[in-house]
């Protein structure tokens, strides 16, 4: 899952010829934090987006490392402070990816899971449209800007159908809003990262669990035990914090008890957190500001596998079934070019 220090990459920036303004809508979050901190002592600007309730709430953990961040090293390392700073955000412009974990059913199963459903495309699809839909008006005065928005991927997980949802929807949107604003000189990039990186460093919420979907009577891969072993293999220097309180156990299940919704912060030592994060770090300061960069940027061998083993399976659907797929079409014979819908398209 992660990498060990010396196989840390090195940090490549783009050539510019000016220091760069980067809004991180997510300033307080782990990465935000390790992106800001590269940033800095590159030498640009950076906005922190934030979410007050976040930095300042229950939350305290995640309070903490932005206060030891910005105290110890914002407001002491020359220049950094003068090139930093912080805004709030309401909750239309939120964007953190909290994934909700359960199984379609179990998320179907009462009112309150089903508004976690509403929650989940609240903030991981409508807090990244409102953002961008704010930021674009300046960008597209200034004839240049690059939106980069870190995603789930569009491949499917078993018991995380709703998250996987609200990242199919936002790639989408980007795929549309790419073509849209090339002509102002505005560049729009995915990131995919491992799927750990999103995960492990949010609020993980889940919903309880249908005796239909334990590993006793359903034998898909549920996220549930996948995010469970992840989380027991942490070599974790502090506490996981369930539900706003502090957590002895760093363990899927105790922490998230089966029989009611609840939600964890993992917690990661700085052991953990720097390799897990290196790789997309190292993706972001490269092609952030590029002249020519990526629409869609694939982070980390595991990630390209998956994609690639999923875009085959695709490809050999598609030749299995190639004839039946062509069979539907319209005897251009019969229908004149002029009435063809498709010719309309």
């Amino acid at each position: 899952m992660t990498k060990p220090a010396s196989s840390i990459p090195t940090l490549q920036f783009p050539n510019h010829l000016d220091p760069r303004v980067w809004l991180l809508s997510s300033g307080a979050s782990p990465i935000g934090i390790a992106l800001a901190r590269q940033l800095l002592a590159h030498g640009d600007s950076v906005v922190f987006g934030t979410n007050p309730k976040e930095i300042t709430g229950s939350h305290s953990h995640r309070a903490a490392d932005f206060a030891v961040f910005w105290t110890e090293e914002v407001l002491v390392k020359e220049g950094w402070k003068d090139r930093a700073k912080v805004i709030g955000l309401d909750g239309r412009c939120e964007d953190t990816l909290r994934p909700i974990v359960g199984s379609v059913e179990e998320l179907g199963a009462s009112p309150r899971t089903s508004a976690l459903i509403r929650e989940q495309f609240e903030t991981n699809y409508f807090g990244h449209v409102n953002i961008i839909k704010a930021a674009l008006p300046s960008m597209r005065a200034r004839s240049r800007g690059h939106i980069i928005l870190l995603t789930g991927g569009h491949l499917g997980t078993p018991g995380l159908g709703v998250y996987c949802a609200s990242q199919w929807a936002i790639e989408g949107f980007c795929d549309s809003l790419a073509y849209e604003v090339a002509p102002f000189n505005i560049r729009m990039t995915t990131v995919q990262p491992n799927i750990e990186v999103n995960i492990l460093t949010n609020q993980i919420t889940a919903a309880a669990q249908l005796p239909q979907y334990t590993p006793e009577h359903n034998t898909a891969p549920l996220f549930r035990e996948i995010i469970g072993g992840i989380l027991d293999r942490l070599d974790s220097a502090a506490p996981s914090t369930v539900n706003g309180r502090s957590n002895k156990h760093s363990n899927f299940y105790s922490a998230l008890p089966p029989d009611k919704i609840a939600s964890v912060y993992p917690q990661l030592s700085e052991q953990t957190k720097d390799p897990l994060l290196a790789e997309t770090i190292h993706a972001l300061t490269a092609i952030g500001g590029h002249d020519n960069p990526p629409a869609r940027h694939i982070v980390g061998h595991e990630a390209v596998s998956l994609v690639k083993e999923k875009s085959k399976t695709v490809s050999e659907e598609l030749e299995d079934f190639v004839e039946v797929s062509c069979a539907v079409d319209i005897d251009t014979d019969i229908i004149s070019p002029q009435q063809r819908p498709t010719d309309q398209l």
